[in-house]
């Protein structure tokens, strides 16, 4: 009998065959988590890394998108777009935040996301995008195709969030949203992280 191992998330799972249109997502946090998750890179679980001491929390499943890698090509595509003061992409996998009408309890699961647009976001000089999504299917959301589309709460409440969630009270903010882009920005973000991505597995010493 062939032993049966788990894929890694962020490795052994492709990023689909209709990719940057359609694609695959790894959900690490859910609206209802008072703890924030990620993924190991080394085994591929989830892990703890740091209960959410404020109010902050994720309004749409939270995640990453599978072989992609914010590396020097997605920082240089960030900085050919206005972004300033980029100096390196964040080494992590392309996230991404889904919104669906549907209560989901739990990460740890995989599903289909349609990008709608996305964040140029800036984290201390890492370039660190936020793609936005729906859930393909969705009865709700799904009629959406482009974040020009959706209602101006979603989108304050996303930029909040991530405007928020790592700053403590009395701290400098260090974050920074450069710009929004659309459903075609979205997917020009996800093809450059895949060619980093590709760039960092099979040129690593390049």
């Amino acid at each position: 009998m062939k032993p049966v191992y788990k894929a890694h998330p962020w490795h052994g799972i492709p990023v689909g065959e209709n990719a940057p249109n359609i694609v695959t997502t790894f959900i690490e946090i859910v609206p209802s988590d008072t703890i924030k998750y990620e993924i190991d890179k080394e085994t591929g679980y989830l892990t703890i890394d740091r209960p959410q001491k404020y109010s902050n929390i994720i309004p749409a499943l939270y995640g990453f998108i599978p072989q992609t890698y914010c590396g020097e090509g997605t920082a240089e595509h960030a900085r050919a777009n206005g972004a300033t003061n980029v100096t390196h992409g964040d080494g992590d996998p392309l996230d991404i935040c889904v919104l669906s009408s549907h209560h989901i309890p739990h990460g740890d699961i995989l599903l289909q996301a349609r990008p709608i647009g996305g964040f140029s976001f800036v984290d201390k000089g890492e370039a660190d995008d936020k793609i936005i999504a729906v859930l393909v299917g969705d009865q709700i959301y799904g009629k959406f195709e482009d974040i020009s589309e959706l209602p101006d709460g979603i989108m304050e409440r996303l930029r909040h969030y991530f405007l928020t969630y790592k700053n403590l009270p009395g701290e400098p903010q260090h974050c920074e949203i450069s710009h929004d882009y659309g459903v075609e920005g979205a997917k020009e973000v996800i093809k450059q992280t895949m060619i980093d991505y590709r760039n960092l597995i099979f040129k690593p010493f390049n």
